[in-house]
């Protein structure tokens, strides 16, 4: 699929469910743009913990939306962001399981990023019937690359 079908595809999405952002990846396509598109970021708004201790994705911008623990909201988040990513970057956001990321894409929309993304389904993706991730979706289950450290 092409870079433009993958965003069109997204788009709709964002459309459809009525998104305050430009587009909705799955993680696959995600990891398409990032392969096709060199100047696209993926910005991983998970908590330092969750990225020593679950995994992190090679070169993803790492911005905690919440610190753990007490999962307080990072009031620098929106200047970090600006430090590490271009305004005009097509930006995407991933969390754990989507949630945090598209608070993420939504904020940083509304403070000049007009290229954002959520990714879906996030990074373990969602809980299965007996409440574990991992097994059901997300960026691992579809086997695109993650380091543990």
């Amino acid at each position: 699929m092409t870079l433009s079908e993958i965003l069109a595809r997204a788009q709709e999405r964002a459309r459809a469910a009525h998104l305050p952002y430009e587009g909705a990846l799955t993680p696959v396509e995600a990891w398409q743009v990032l392969r096709q598109a060199p100047r696209a970021r993926l910005v991983d708004v998970r908590s330092r913990a969750e990225w020593d201790l679950v995994g992190t994705i090679p070169g993803a911008v790492q911005i905690e939306w919440q610190t753990y623990p007490g999962w307080h909201a990072n009031p620098y988040f929106l200047q970090q962001l600006k430090q590490a990513v271009d305004q005009e970057s097509l930006v995407m956001f991933i969390c754990r399981s989507g949630s945090r990321s598209h608070k993420a894409a939504e904020a940083a929309t509304r403070h000049g990023w007009l290229d954002c993304y959520n990714v879906l389904e996030g990074f373990e993706g969602d809980r299965d019937r007996l409440t574990q991730q991992r097994t059901v979706n997300g960026w691992k289950k579809a086997g695109l690359p993650w380091v543990q450290s």
